[in-house]
């Protein structure tokens, strides 16, 4: 991700759904204004969903993914019918591509049961009318004609598209709406041989982004240098936001009377799921066993280091304070279990790199079958004793469950 490009977990996700050949990756490419999608007779071109960020007028910043059919057959059939079934979990905003010469079939109208389901907004997009004499008042669902071929009605298509955006979490923020004009914000940032090299990474660079549009200053330091940097500060912080893993010293430098918080604790504010996650942390203290299984989930893929946090600190600590040994499974990107059952505890990340949607799909997912799910910083920071002075820049939001 380019310094200037919105992540993709901020962006709104699209998703065109449909059964075989019915003009799915033609009708992306006529909306997008661009060759995204391969395209040929053949039936099951598409085999896996194809992802794109991009601009897309009248809407912004976008995400458009194109899926395989939902009526493909056999066992590699099924296998893509599941992976489109995982793109509802991140879809926004559903087109529904339908052929307008033979309607709806069987898969359409499964498919319109999961939009409902899910609560997804969705429009149907009746392609092929250049090729059908079918009259738009038979359309067994509201909706409206297109041709992916020729671009009739695209352009409607789009501003329909546009009408379904989401007002919810339009005005979020991951820190702004803490801070007033002039407030300082010291972020400690550790430079170690996890760090990508060269850069910051997603989380530090987007709250810092927040801070700036608050009119709020921020400073970057190191951990290392955190104790001297305070000393020098003629202006007293109004917050110390931390990277998670060095939660422990970090609040044996801040003075008690400063706020103190963690990026992943932000995260999983502005994710919607911070009361959630404190609660489930609890389980940590005395409800762990040895023949416990425990999940930690990360929403990126990277290349892990020989100190990675997710698979080598997180369990370590774990395995310190609880005084247990328990077996601990890892997962990254997309690879989130269906069948959460054998865990005892879910350990995620901030979710940076996911968007909303999908985050809250996981949390459901896992209070469905009683699973607790916290939050990598939530749960350090209860290990080190601070969660609750790690919570009290949230005060006025009422998280009773600290």
């Amino acid at each position: 991700m380019g310094l200037n490009d919105t992540p993709a977990s901020e962006r709104l996700h699209i998703g065109f759904f449909g059964r075989r050949n019915v003009g799915k990756s033609s009708l992306v490419n006529a909306v997008t204004g661009q060759d995204i999608a391969v395209v040929s007779d053949v039936a099951g071109t598409t085999t896996d969903p194809v992802y794109k960020s991009m601009e897309l007028l009248p809407l912004g910043p976008v995400v458009i993914i194109d899926t395989p059919g939902f009526d493909d057959e056999g066992a590699l059939g099924a296998l893509r019918v599941r992976r489109t079934k995982q793109v509802l979990e991140k879809t926004d905003i559903a087109v529904l591509v339908a052929d307008m010469d033979k309607g709806l079939c069987r898969s359409d109208r499964e498919l319109l049961r999961l939009f409902r389901e899910r609560n997804i907004n969705y429009i149907i997009a009746y392609n092929k009318c250049d090729e059908t004499k079918r009259l738009s008042d038979h359309m067994e669902e509201p909706g409206i004609c297109v041709s992916a071929r020729t671009g009739v009605h695209i352009r409607e298509l789009k501003e329909q598209i546009g009408s379904l955006v989401p007002d919810a979490g339009m005005d979020k923020r991951l820190v702004g709406d803490l801070l007033v004009p002039g407030d300082l914000v010291v972020l400690v940032v550790p430079i170690d041989r996890a760090a990508p090299k060269g850069r910051l990474i997603l989380p530090q660079q987007q709250v810092i982004r927040d801070i700036l549009e608050a009119g709020a200053l921020s400073v970057v330091v190191r951990d290392t240098e955190l104790a001297s940097a305070l000393k020098q500060m003629a202006v007293r912080p109004k917050l110390v936001i931390t990277d998670s893993q060095v939660f422990a010293s970090v609040m044996k430098i801040v003075p008690e009377d400063i706020c103190l918080t963690s990026f992943s604790v932000l995260f999983a504010r502005y994710k919607g799921q911070l009361p959630s996650a404190v609660s489930a942390v609890k389980i940590l203290d005395g409800e762990i066993s040895d023949q416990d299984k425990i999940l930690i989930a990360e929403g990126c893929t990277h290349h892990r280091q020989c100190d990675d946090i997710g698979t080598v600190k997180l369990p370590a600590w774990i395995r310190k304070y609880t005084g247990s040994n328990p077996s601990f499974d890892f997962t990254s990107g997309t690879g989130f279990p269906e069948d959460l059952s054998k865990y005892r505890l879910i350990i995620h990340c901030g979710g940076c790199m996911l968007n909303e949607r999908e985050m809250l799909y996981r949390s459901r997912q896992a209070e469905k079958q009683g699973v607790p799910m916290t939050n990598y910083g939530i749960a350090i920071a209860h290990m080190n004793g601070i969660l609750a002075r790690s919570m009290k820049a949230f005060e006025k939001e009422g998280n009773e469950n600290v």
